[in-house]
């Protein structure tokens, strides 16, 4: 009897890390997994029912040297150690990580031990994480062409982002009481939501409507005035699981520009106005954005110059414009990679068997 090849994926904190691993795990049946995560982070819901979960402490390193720095080192030092013992006594043979902190750890630990590391990178403007560790790494995985010069020195191959296998299954029917006629915009900030954008997309949503259009708006969990605004053609939920059916039924979709969000809007094909999250580290959701703008697929407006009358003006101009909005859609397709799944299970067996 063959033993299967054991493989811990660290991926951990927000959808955009997580839900490219989970795919990428899914389309591994054959190999047993285990999963690196960080204890109260969004792992914890959703990883545990399918794969076996371990937790180190550690956290992000702060933009300036303070007090924490020394705490935050111990923490690093120490979780490299586990991450190790993990490793080692669990016989695994490889080690596949989607970045942020948690990678830290799991990159050092694997190279101490001789482990092949695949690192996958969804952004175009690769985070310090990655930059720092991943000439460690046996290769990095890229999901923006344009992220390869960023990486000077480094083995990367271009496989896309990973989505959610709802993206990739027979789509699920929209469960939600909208017309089949009539313009649909879909407003969503990723899996932490964005209550700024929030904010904006409300004081637009009664003109929006008095024109004809329906608004699904996904506010997050952490936006105080969620329930504020009450219309009839207006839908507000914190999340909603069947995003693929959602993005599909859409004319239009306004977003932030987290690297998942704009994958499942490439696969979808969904017109789009981004506004990037002007907070992310080093601004990283401007150079997402800006693939997708050259490519001629969305609009993108900076948050601080973004106001009312102007987002208004912009989605209704959109919206009866159907030809425009019908060549943004095929612009959004044609920059996907829809076996972006497959293309990083291979590379990840790929590596292993060479090792």
């Amino acid at each position: 009897m063959v033993t299967p090849i054991r493989l811990l994926i660290a991926a951990s904190g927000t959808g955009g890390h997580l839900f490219p691993a989970i795919a990428v795990a899914e389309q591994l049946s054959d190999y047993q997994i285990e999963w690196l995560g960080v204890p109260n982070r969004l792992e914890t819901q959703l990883v545990p029912s399918q794969y076996p979960l371990n937790t180190v402490t550690i956290e992000g390193f702060q933009q300036k040297l303070g007090f924490g720095t020394f705490k935050i080192l111990t923490r690093l030092v120490g979780s490299i150690f586990e991450v190790r013992k993990l490793l080692k006594q669990g016989n695994f043979q490889g080690v596949f990580t989607t970045g942020g902190y948690i990678s830290a750890p799991a990159v050092i630990a694997a190279r101490l031990l001789g482990i092949p590391v695949i690192f996958h990178e969804s952004n175009a403007l690769p985070g310090k994480v990655t930059r720092t560790f991943s000439r460690f790494c046996t290769v990095v995985a890229i999901g923006f062409e344009s992220a390869a010069k960023r990486l000077p020195g480094v083995k990367t191959i271009y496989t896309g982002t990973p989505v959610r296998s709802q993206f990739r299954s027979q789509q699920l029917p929209l469960e939600l009481p909208i017309p089949e006629n009539v313009p649909l915009i879909v407003v969503f900030g990723g899996s932490q939501g964005a209550v700024a954008v929030n904010k904006l997309v409300r004081e637009c949503v009664p003109v929006w409507c008095a024109a004809g259009a329906w608004v699904v708006h996904l506010t997050g969990d952490k936006d105080p005035d969620a329930g504020s605004l009450q219309h009839p053609q207006y839908l507000t939920l914190p999340f909603y699981d069947n995003m693929a059916a959602l993005l599909n039924r859409a004319s239009l979709a306004i977003s932030r520009a987290g690297a998942a969000s704009l994958t499942e809007l490439a696969v979808t094909g969904t017109p789009a106005i981004l506004i990037p999250y002007p907070y992310a580290a080093e601004d990283h959701q401007f150079f997402n954005a800006e693939v997708f703008t050259k490519a001629g697929a969305t609009l993108v407006f900076n948050q601080a110059e973004l106001t009312q009358p102007l987002l208004e003006s912009k989605v209704m101009n959109l919206l009866n414009s159907p030809q425009q909005l019908q060549i943004m859609a095929e612009k959004s397709k044609s920059i996907a990679i829809v076996d972006s799944a497959e293309r990083l299970a291979a590379l990840v067996k790929e590596i292993i068997v060479k090792n």
